[in-house]
């Protein structure tokens, strides 16, 4: 079984977490070959949206999966979330899911209570997160309330550093949430510390999109 990575950009925590989430639901025998351009994020990032000639690349970057060979593949980034969405007629196709690393975890947020707390690094992340938790609340027949925790400054800190700023963002929101959500998986590493700091429920996405992968490999009839 091969499964396909996209990312626009990589740290070595995201990837460590990615690859740890993914083998702990298909096996240490699953095979996971990686794409990345950073200049898809980086372009999106300078130009406050998705561009065209981003978007083209990213859909330049499932091509060259599909076309390798992969079972389904995992989009790991937020900020260009709505292009796999657009994909997806494709997708089915082809016969190569496409899967959200963040969608199921907007799902479960709705879940957890009406108000929610969206924390990102870059705005070019956090809008495309809040609507797609405000998509999933209005399939799923809830209404929610979103709040903006935009952490300022945190973007390319080591880890302490960006664990310290992570509080300091939580702590002006986490009293008026029912639940906060990391819009990046890059943030993963620091869910339990602010969960255990602010008695909140957090959620992160690799764990979510790694288990919605594997549904989508099931659905498949590879598993």
């Amino acid at each position: 079984m091969k499964v396909g990575l996209i990312y626009t950009s990589t740290t070595p925590e995201l990837i460590e977490l990615v690859e740890r989430e993914v083998k702990k639901q298909l096996g240490d025998g699953v095979e996971l070959i990686s794409w990345e351009d950073p200049s898809v994020l980086g372009e999106a990032r300078e130009a406050g949206y998705v561009t065209t000639a981003a978007a083209a690349r990213l859909i330049g970057m499932y091509m060259e999966a599909a076309s390798a060979g992969v079972d389904a593949m995992l989009n790991l980034c937020s900020s260009v979330g709505e292009v796999a969405d657009a994909a997806q007629d494709v997708a089915r196709c082809i016969g190569v899911p496409i899967v959200r690393v963040d969608e199921e975890m907007c799902r479960e947020a709705v879940r957890r209570g009406k108000r929610i707390a969206v924390m990102a690094t870059l705005p070019t992340t956090l809008e495309p997160t809040k609507n797609t938790v405000l998509r999933v609340a209005r399939e799923m027949g809830r209404r929610v309330e979103l709040v903006d925790a935009l952490v300022e400054g945190a973007f390319g800190l080591d880890q302490n550093q960006f664990k310290a700023r992570m509080a300091e963002t939580a702590e002006t929101v986490a009293g008026g949430c029912d639940v906060i959500l990391f819009a990046q998986g890059s943030m993963a590493y620091c869910e339990e510390y602010i969960a255990g700091m602010f008695h909140k429920p957090v959620l992160s996405s690799p764990r979510f999109g790694a288990a919605e992968l594997k549904k989508a490999l099931a659905a498949k009839g590879v598993l």
